[in-house]
């Protein structure tokens, strides 16, 4: 092999490497991003440890939907996790281990199962919007999270609504650890 073909085949692999590198870019900014659980907060649905994919893609042509997980910027060290449980133009009310929205109730089947398990009163308190955030209803462009695991959760009865802005993504696929692969919907 001549020395020109050499420096043809190299320069073929950088131009490879470089067009991979490009899309890993373009994929990790604007497509999917990953992300390492800290905390219990989304216990037993999410656990401390788990690696998670997120679609940073969706809410950029859609908006999120009750009950959608998220991870959001709630400061700007730290992203959460949550569950959207208002939209906005609702009013959110939990009476007696009930959601409420616009004086409905609403049922939380991904909280059957913990509920069984809390022996001392409640998973989540009674509360009105209005007592946590001043609000009588959510306003435009915000959403109200919450944890699953209610006990342990600093959400919008702590740090306010969530701004659509600060929404990273919906989360779509736990990858790790492996025994627990599960596509989140």
């Amino acid at each position: 092999m001549s020395s020109r073909e050499n420096g043809s085949q190299l320069w073929d692999w950088i131009k490879a490497i470089g067009i991979a590198l490009i899309l890993a870019l373009l994929i990790k900014n604007f497509l999917f991003e990953q992300y390492v659980v800290y905390g219990e907060s989304m216990m037993p649905t999410i656990e401390n440890g788990n690696r998670l994919i997120v679609n940073k893609l969706g809410y950029n042509i859609g908006e999120p939907k009750r009950f959608d997980l998220i991870v959001f910027h709630a400061n700007p060290q730290e992203d959460y996790i949550k569950r959207v449980i208002g939209m906005p133009g609702e009013h959110i009310e939990y009476v007696n281990d009930h959601l409420f929205i616009n004086g409905k109730q609403v049922d939380e089947p991904y909280l059957d199962n913990y509920k069984k398990q809390v022996t001392n009163g409640n998973l989540t308190g009674d509360f009105t919007l209005e007592e946590v955030t001043g609000k009588k209803v959510i306003p435009k462009g915000k959403v109200f999270v919450m944890g699953d695991n209610r006990l342990h959760s600093i959400d919008s009865r702590h740090i306010g609504l969530v701004d659509q802005s600060k929404i990273v993504g919906e989360v779509n696929l736990r990858y790790w650890p492996m025994e627990e692969l599960k596509v989140i919907k």
